[in-house]
This record gives structure tokens, C-alpha cells and sequence, in this order.
């Protein structure tokens, strides 16, 4: 069967280091309104004196991560496409990003034209959010209506309390653990309370310290950080972690609004200020390493770690090519429903 294709969704990213392409990537990313909710005006207003800046800031970031074969996400996910190749048997492998190249549009389109009738839409995020999940969902639905493309679809669902998937992120992380350490940070993508509040149908969104554990599964649905703590909880169980070696925060804050708490970057200074030498830092929210966790953690973190009284960050680089990994993903993707 070649009719049924996989297609593998992430983020995307700047086609070089070079100010203009940032810009020009900074500018598509921003102005998605699942990403700064803002009305138009105000979203365009606030995007543009972010861009007077921000491009010349993140090109030097990137260029401090950016691999000899490119962007190091599309080099990582791009290795997964060819190892997913191995598994999936019913059509080809694409990728797609939501921001930047291969954009969705012209992967889709490509799909129709060589004929498939069916796509496996994976998007790569374990957790769900608005700003990952959905906008890349409704880019889909967007491209499909627009070209009349004749095609059916089957949702990979967030899987972040998956078996396989938790297996996978066990097994990828095993030889860092192995080798000892003093404590382990899981650092999950950040996200403004205000998208949680949004999509909270019981009021009860982040009111008490337990409010992730104690989550209804409606609730637990739509809720990204009462998932990425059930994404923790059930890794640590999984990797035999005692409560005491581990820990999660949440990185990447842009802007003055609250974001959901602890901050990875207070949590770094406060585990070195405790004792810790050896810290690990996962980073479960991304299936491919990226300038989150390369620049983000792997150096600015390891830097502020140090200075304040650590010995040594450990970066654990996340899912990317990992062969179980490949085969967990295939196994999720196999079961996907079809869309409504």
C-alpha cells in the first residue's frame, strides 16, 4: 500500500542564522494567534517592536547551536522521518513544520498530487497546547479547504502518559543515569497562565498546590501542565526516582505576563544554592533537541548553574532518532482515530 501517508509535525525554524530569515520566522511565529492571543492591532503592534531587537539577539543564538547540515531541529527530525521509514508500511514519510520549511501546505498538496488518499497527522508535541497542537492542526485544515485537497486524516492524540512513549524517554536517558547524579530537573516549555485559564472548563486551574494532581480528565484534556506533571511523575516512577532526586520548572518566558510556575531559571539557582554539584536537566516537552534546549538550557543554563555554586549541568538530549523512540512512535501512530 503506498495511499496512507505518515506526516510528522513540529515547530520549525529560521532557514539560517542570518538576521533576515530569524526576522522573517519570528515574524510568522509571533503573529499566530494561538501563540501571543492579543487582537490583531495590539498582536501586530507588540510583534513589531519585538522585531526591532529580538532577530539580531536569536541569530546570534542560533549561531551559537547551528550545525554544519543545518538547523539542529531539522536535522534531528528529519533523522526520525528516515528511521520512521523503517517502520511505518502503508505510504510514504513527510515532514512538515508549522513555521518556516517544509511548510505544511506544500507537503500536503505534494501528498494529494502523488495520489494519497489517507495521512497520519503526528504532531510531535507529547503535552497538549493551543500555541503546539492546535495551530498546527487548524494550519492543516486551513491548506485542506483552501486547495479542496480529497483527503482523510487520523489524529495522533498528545501522548504524554503513553507507555511506549514514557519507555522510550526511560530508555534515551538511562546512560546519563547511570552515571550518577545529584539531582534530576525536568524543564518543560513554559506557557502564560492565561492559555490554561482559557481552556479550563472548572474554573479550578492552577487554584492550589495540587491542583495538577488532583485534575479531573476533563480537565486533565486540555490542561498542558497538569500533563507535563503527569509526564514527570510517570518517567520517574518508570526510572525508579525517588521524590527527593527530582524536580520539574518550566523555561522559555518572553514578555511581562505571568507564566506557569516554578521558572526553570530560579530553579537553577535554587538547586545550586541547596548542595547540588551534578544536576541533569531533561527537557520532556521536545522530542528533538532545539535552541530551547541546546542554547536555552546547554549553555545560558549550564552558565547560571555554574556561577551559582554548581559543578556540572548534564544536558540529557532528548528523543531525536533514538531507535525505540522510532518504534514507540510508530507504535501510537498506528492506533491514531480518524478525524471527525
Amino acid at each position: 500500500m503506498t495511499d496512507h501517508a505518515l506526516l510528522l509535525l513540529n515547530l520549525g525554524s529560521p532557514a539560517s542564522t542570518d538576521v533576515a530569515d530569524v526576522r522573517r520566522y519570528l515574524n510568522q511565529f509571533l503573529m499566530d494567534p494561538h501563540v501571543v492571543d492579543l487582537p490583531w492591532p495590539l498582536r501586530r503592534l507588540l510583534v513589531s517592536l519585538i522585531l526591532i531587537k529580538r532577530p539580531a539577539q536569536s541569530a546570534h543564538a542560533y549561531a551559537s547551536i547551528w550545525w554544519e547540515d543545518g538547523s539542529p531541529l531539522v536535522v534531528l527530525s528529519r533523522r526520525l522521518q528516515q528511521a520512521m521509514r523503517q517502520h511505518w508500511t502503508h505510504g510514504p514519510v513527510e515532514l512538515a513544520m508549522r513555521y518556516g520549511e517544509p511548510s505544511i501546505e506544500q507537503v500536503l498538496v505534494g501528498l494529494a498530487a502523488q495520489g494519497v488518499k489517507k495521512v497520519t497527522l503526528a504532531p510531535l508535541y507529547p503535552q497538549f497546547a493551543d500555541s503546539t497542537t492546535t495551530t498546527a492542526l487548524q494550519e492543516v485544515w486551513r491548506v485542506v479547504a483552501e486547495h479542496n485537497l480529497p483527503l482523510q486524516f487520523a489524529e495522533l492524540a498528545p501522548f504524554y502518559d503513553q507507555p511506549e512513549y514514557l519507555d522510550a524517554l526511560v530508555a534515551s536517558a538511562k546512560p546519563h543515569l547511570e552515571q550518577g547524579f545529584d539531582h534530576l530537573l525536568l524543564s518543560f516549555h513554559g506557557l502564560p497562565e492565561r492559555h490554561l485559564h482559557k481552556l479550563d472548563p472548572s474554573g479550578h486551574c492552577l487554584k492550589g498546590a495540587d491542583c495538577c494532581k488532583t485534575a479531573s480528565p476533563q480537565v486533565l484534556a486540555t490542561c498542558y501542565r497538569a500533563q507535563c506533571m503527569r509526564s514527570a511523575e510517570l518517567f520517574a516512577e518508570r526510572a525508579g526516582l525517588r521524590p527527593e532526586q527530582w524536580s520539574v520548572a518550566f523555561q522559555s518566558r518572553l514578555g511581562r505576563a505571568k507564566w506557569i510556575e516554578p521558572y526553570t531559571e530560579a530553579r537553577l539557582d535554587e538547586l545550586a544554592k541547596a548542595g547540588v554539584k551534578k544536576l541533569l536537566v531533561m527537557c520532556p516537552a521536545f522530542v528533538a533537541d532545539c535552541i530551547e534546549t541546546l542554547e536555552e538550557i546547554g549553555d545560558r543554563g549550564r552558565e547560571q548553574f555554574c556561577e551559582a555554586g554548581g559543578k556540572e549541568l548534564v544536558l540529557v538530549p532528548c528523543l531525536n532518532d533514538h531507535p525505540q523512540w522510532a518504534s514507540a512512535l510508530n507504535q501510537l501512530c498506528e492506533r491514531a482515530p480518524l478525524s471527525l
